[in-house]
């Protein structure tokens, strides 16, 4: 049983990444569903919370079939740090979780996200005096090191370890490498690996269906795995990777009908949501990932991004199922 402090995950935890206008409530509501064991919050600016910016306490919403769930925040002034920590615990979530990792400019620039693995020093204060203001559990997601000539993640890692952090995600990316290339995760296995290593160590990076998670476990011994792009626009790879971990064998896609439902209901919760306005334009980066791969499913996609009226927009939907169902009783025959 993989646990965070005393939340239990299961045997081989599946988490949704924090992502940035993705895992808000409307997404992380058909991620849960389909079987994520743990979710985070987007991340949230520490500044902004105790501005008490809007856009930065709504994303501290949470809903009770949600949890367990980690609200992550980000920022490099401990002061700031200190007193977003106490916003963050009175939405009351199982867990904090402090983003070293976000490899974004206008975040790196200001010595966050992935910029302070530049000062590791700064890193570990920073995150002890985090771990010393709350009763929350902390946690870290953080990349293997900012180049290639400071990939430190196994000292690092003791070290945020030592001050207190409760479990440790790793993106097999350097900062340096942004997306790009392919995730390392040889360096994952070896904080796994390390003697001095208790805590739950996840792997995050480029895993993308059954087989692959599959190979990542039994090759790097990690103790659950984080997804965040795979996800986007495909809340059934939860499903289908614990179908491929307990069966071996690949789970039938999604059909268009499951598709076009998980529209409607992203929309939908997006509007109650966010309001009419801000929850359909919220809706129009994801389109394209929930079809993605359909044959001329282009002029359908340009309809959902330009229409703002909802009931148009569910009787796209409506027309998006029915010319995708005919087409595959026609392909059936």
């Amino acid at each position: 049983m993989v646990k965070i402090d005393n939340i239990e995950l299961g045997e081989f935890p599946l988490l949704l990444a924090p992502m940035e206008d993705v895992s808000d409530p409307p997404f992380r509501a058909l991620c849960k569903a389909n079987g994520a064991d743990m979710m985070y919050t987007e991340f949230i600016s520490v500044e902004g919370l105790i501005r008490d910016a809007d856009k930065s306490v709504q994303k501290l919403d949470i809903y009770d079939y949600e949890r367990p769930i980690g609200v992550q925040i980000f920022g490099a002034e401990l002061d700031s740090m200190k007193r977003a920590t106490e916003i963050v615990e009175e939405a009351k979530p199982e867990v904090l979780d402090i983003n070293f990792g976000c490899p974004v400019k206008k975040v790196v620039c200001k010595m966050a996200g992935a910029g302070i693995l530049q000062d590791i020093d700064k890193m570990v204060s920073l995150t002890e005096a985090i771990v010393k203001s709350t009763h929350l559990p902390v946690t870290v997601k953080t990349r293997l090191g900012w180049d290639e000539n400071s990939m430190h993640i196994v000292e690092v890692a003791e070290r945020l370890q030592d001050v207190g952090i409760k479990a440790l995600t790793i993106h097999g990316r350097t900062r340096k490498q942004m997306y790009k290339g392919e995730a390392d995760w040889s360096l994952i296995a070896e904080v796994k690996n390390n003697p001095r290593m208790h805590i739950p160590i996840f792997g995050n990076g480029d895993i993308d269906g059954g087989e692959k998670a599959l190979e990542y476990k039994n090759k790097y011994g990690i103790d659950g795995i984080m997804i965040g792009r795979a996800s986007i626009g495909y809340p059934w790879i939860f499903r289908e990777i614990k179908h491929y971990l307990n069966h071996k064998e690949n789970l039938t896609p999604p059909s268009i009908e499951e598709r076009v439902n998980a529209v409607k209901q992203h929309l939908d919760h997006s509007i109650a949501w966010k309001g009419e306005k801000s929850g359909i334009n919220e809706m129009k980066r994801h389109y394209t990932n929930y079809f993605k791969g359909f044959e001329n499913i282009k002029p359908y996609r340009t309809k959902l991004v330009l229409e703002d009226n909802p009931v148009v927009l569910h009787n796209i939907l409506d027309e998006i199922l029915e010319t995708y169902s005919t087409m595959a009783n026609i392909n059936a025959i």
